[in-house]
């Protein structure tokens, strides 16, 4: 009897026990569902209103969209005419912010990484990278009229814009530095320096290479940020009617997102469509430069070997 129900005992267990396992299978791929359905609608909450906002943009500017928009001063007030001035004014300031900021941002970033001792000071240059990457715009634009424009004389100028606009993009083009340079797997390091090369020779020739892609994504997003800035340049850079380029670095410079500033608040009876297609183009640039840091980035990212 006991030797009989020894394997119905032994086979009703095992019955349980792959009973359980599916159960168990099942709740994790209820609860795995469960959760990709829910980053489904974060996602769609995160990409639905940009969408709303260039396609409302889209909506009510495409009328303005011509290439006399895009190659004619403002005239008339500003109600009429294009935005070439602002635009190329725009890019006067991007190009200039990334000369200064993009060869200091990423050597910072090296150092730090690559070089600095750990210890508190190291954590607490970090935590006020972290602290100045949170600091409102217009503190920056603040503190640039105070040192740009009143102590170091450059007046309203597309010198001060650039400084200014630097130290704002800094600590992102650090941090992005940082970050790119973490993802490189220590082994690189060891086995250059373990066949005779120097540290700077390992970064220089084995790490930096690797961890260009990650570099060149925040700088780009840099980049992103500083042509959309309005409170920052209005203290230093921007004029408000400008009708030629900036002939050298101490002039005054229009720029769009001022421009559009301009346009919304304070010139009377501007047609809509006006308002709308700087706003468009503003929107249409700063689009332009996050695709195509995703694309550098993929680019990059295929051709590295791990």
């Amino acid at each position: 009897m006991t030797a009989a129900a020894s394997p119905s005992g032994t086979g009703g267990a095992a019955a349980s026990v792959r009973e359980q396992r599916a159960r168990h299978i099942r709740r994790q791929r209820a609860v795995e569902r469960a959760a990709i359905a829910l980053l489904k609608v974060c996602m769609v909450l995160i990409v639905a209103p940009v969408g709303l906002v260039v396609g409302y943009c889209l909506w009510k500017g495409w009328r303005a969209l011509s290439w006399s928009f895009l190659t004619r001063p403002p005239v008339n007030g500003m109600r009429e005419g294009g935005i070439s001035t602002p635009l190329i004014g725009t890019f006067y300031l991007a190009i200039g912010t990334m000369l200064l900021c993009l060869p200091l941002g990423v050597l910072a970033g090296i150092y730090l990484h690559e070089f600095a001792r750990p210890g508190p000071l190291l954590r607490l240059i970090r935590l006020a990278l972290t602290n100045l990457a949170g600091v409102p715009s217009v503190v920056y634009g603040l503190f640039g009229l105070a040192v740009f424009v009143t102590t170091l004389k450059f007046d309203t100028s597309l010198a001060a814009g650039c400084c200014t606009l630097a130290l704002l993009a800094l600590p992102v083009v650090i941090t992005a530095t940082e970050e790119a340079l973490r993802q490189v797997p220590q082994d690189f390091r060891a086995a250059s320096l373990a066949l005779g090369a120097t540290r700077w020779q390992t970064v220089r020739l084995i790490v930096l290479p690797n961890a260009l892609p990650g570099i060149l994504t925040g700088a780009v997003l840099a980049l992103s940020r500083v042509a959309g800035e309005t409170a920052p340049i209005m203290f230093v850079a921007a004029a408000y009617y400008l009708p030629f380029v900036p002939k050298s670095v101490f002039s005054p410079v229009m720029a769009l997102p001022y421009h559009l500033y301009v346009l919304a608040t304070q010139v009377p009876r501007v047609p809509a469509h006006v308002t709308w297609g700087t706003a468009l183009v503003l929107v249409g640039l700063v689009l332009v430069l996050n695709a195509g840091a995703i694309v550098v980035r993929q680019r990059l990212l295929s051709r590295r070997r791990w």
